[in-house]
């Protein structure tokens, strides 16, 4: 009589994979979070974001590195199939130029162009190339036909490119416009070790890194990614960052402020626990709530709906407060109904045992002789962004002890 011993050396010869510590496995290394197009089609070819016969050349910044990529191209938002005629990949050289010899052809299931069907996503097939690490890659799109921009990422902080012809091909643009959003184009992913797990930034423009330099990655995710790459330790974490200019948790953006997003807990999934090899989220967000007089309740409640759905998933959730954004001498007269809420808010966020860890936002931007005021040196100007510096002690003020 045959026994499972009998054939338990062929079936691991046959499957080593299966018994391997180190199996390989996809994580994103750069995302985006798509809002849909704005309704007026004359403020979209304002923006550019209407193409007929071009390529849109789109720079990303990596976090982690790998020999292996794939892209994800969605129509999430569209009504009607989108049709992309040509897809390059290759590093960036500076501006739209890529590196001569860095070029891969991308294909779906085998075939050079692609028809993305309304509300669907697409996987390119991998292509071996050298990624590098916090390093710039170039996506080339080519539209043949018309093509309104249905899923977009609006403030991308990164000039991108657009090019008359299939210029996917091209090291050089010639006589290239510029563009400050993202078509399309919601994630680059990667061939990674098994030790290697993906942190998801999730929130508004304050992750999104509005007010910080173009062209520059200085949001703080970009922080964070930054000090994960050079820290010491057996695992290793790439960043994404899934902010949304103007998002708020509970409530969708409508009208002309379409761009700021659905709500939180409709894109969760999305944005964030459908992203390759995800294992923490890093929610910051609630203050355009509190500013359109969501309660603290409502806000706690929410969170704890994400907590709950990101843990069924294994992913663990880091809470982080909410920055100042009250302006010098606002406490004058006593605490603002918003001030008072946000404080709540993040009393609960340090001290609900909700979270599996929090980083004190607040505290790493706030002014330390006017509490509720972020510090003048970290202020954009607004009183609600940070500059620069500000982002940079963000992510400086993250527990890298918080990702094991």
């Amino acid at each position: 009589m045959k026994t499972l011993a009998t054939f338990l050396p062929l079936f691991c010869a046959l499957s080593p994979a299966l018994f391997s510590a180190d199996t390989s496995h996809w994580v994103a290394t750069w995302a985006a979070s798509p809002s849909i197009q704005n309704p007026d089609p004359e403020a979209m070819r304002t923006r550019k974001l209407e193409f007929a016969n071009q390529t849109v050349r789109e720079i990303v910044h990596t976090s982690i590195g790998g020999d292996t990529v794939r892209i994800k191209l969605s129509n999430v938002f569209g009504t009607q199939a989108v049709n992309v005629a040509a897809t390059h990949i290759a590093l960036r050289a500076g501006a739209a130029a890529v590196v001569p010899g860095s070029d891969r052809t991308l294909t779906f299931s085998g075939k050079p162009a692609v028809s993305i069907l309304p509300g669907a996503l697409v996987l390119s097939d991998p292509v071996k190339l050298a990624v590098p690490a916090l390093g710039d890659l170039a996506v080339s799109l080519f539209f043949a036909d018309t093509t309104m921009t249905t899923t977009l990422h609006y403030s991308a902080q990164q000039n991108s490119y657009v090019a008359a012809g299939d210029a996917t091909a091209a090291v050089t643009l010639t006589d290239p416009q510029t563009v400050t959003s993202w078509s399309f184009l919601t994630a680059v992913d990667v061939m990674a070790p098994a030790s290697t797990g993906l942190i998801v930034a999730f929130g508004d423009s304050i992750t999104d890194g509005a007010k910080s330099a173009m062209d520059a990655n200085h949001r703080w995710p970009n922080i964070l990614a930054n000090r994960l790459i050079t820290a010491k330790g057996p695992n290793k974490f790439a960043v994404v960052d899934a902010g949304i200019g103007g998002n708020k948790i509970i409530s969708d953006a409508t009208g002309r402020n379409i761009a700021y997003g659905v709500n939180g807990l409709a894109r969760l999934e999305r944005d964030a626990l459908a992203q390759a090899g995800v294992k923490y989220l890093l929610l910051l967000e609630g203050i355009n709530d509190l500013s359109s007089n969501a309660s603290t309740e409502d806000l706690i409640t929410a969170m704890k709906q994400i907590i709950e759905r990101c843990h069924e998933d294994g992913i663990q959730v880091i809470g982080g407060t909410v920055t100042p954004a009250d302006r010098a001498g606002a406490r004058a007269n006593g605490l603002s109904d918003r001030e008072t809420r946000r404080l709540a808010l993040n009393e609960w966020i340090r001290h609900g045992k909700a979270f599996d860890g929090y980083v004190d936002f607040e505290k790493a931007v706030e002014d330390a002789a006017q509490s509720g005021v972020m510090a003048a040196a970290y202020d954009s100007g607004d009183h609600l962004h940070p500059n620069d510096a500000g982002y940079k002690v963000m992510g400086e003020a993250v527990d890298l002890a918080l990702f094991q």
